[in-house]
């Protein structure tokens, strides 16, 4: 009789420890992962995070590149040299200036001027994005294109003259209900 409530006993204990076990999240949970519940996109692979890029578009052909670059070396800064379309994207940032991220610091785009770029692009649409860093490292990434709306309000550059284009209207109609 003894042995079989010990045994009895062993199976529970060993069916519990089992179920605990396969139950379990196991690793990678997913608060653990970096989550940023925004329209932009994030990079982290190199030593300057590339922070909610986007690019603000008020009309088809022209645009706002914003983001913030975040520096991860603590004592030295790391200068973004270029930003340029890659793959088949078309867009080009001419007249861009390097700009310089200090020792673990911050530069957000959108309040120190976005980058004004142009190519085959619009509201809704995602294009291919290359920057360059002054120490060799490259960050390639697909970044949306928004409407100047919301939260991207005057991020957009002021629409060319003789643009061939319509401005974007964030205005939208609601629809029309039935009435009975």
């Amino acid at each position: 009789m003894q042995l079989r409530t010990s045994a009895r006993l062993l199976s529970t204990v060993g069916a519990l420890t089992l179920a605990a076990t396969l139950t379990s999240c196991g690793f990678d949970y997913a608060t653990d992962r970096v989550y940023t519940p925004t329209a932009g996109i994030n990079n982290r692979d190199a030593k300057v995070d590339v922070l909610n890029a986007v690019v603000v578009a008020g009309q088809d052909g022209e645009g706002a590149f914003v983001a913030s670059f975040a520096n991860n070396e603590p004592h030295e800064a790391v200068t973004v040299e270029s930003i340029a379309g890659a793959g088949d994207s078309t867009l080009t940032a001419d007249g861009f200036s390097p700009v310089e991220v200090p020792p673990g610091g911050l530069v957000n785009l959108a309040t120190e001027g976005p980058v004004t770029v142009q190519g085959d692009f619009g509201p809704g649409k995602v294009v291919t994005v290359k920057i360059g860093l002054d120490n060799g490292e490259t960050v390639e990434m697909s970044v949306p294109v928004v409407p100047p709306c919301n939260e991207f309000e005057g991020l957009a550059p002021t629409p060319s003259t003789g643009s061939s284009s319509a401005a974007y209207e964030c205005d939208v109609e609601a629809p029309a209900t039935e009435e009975h």
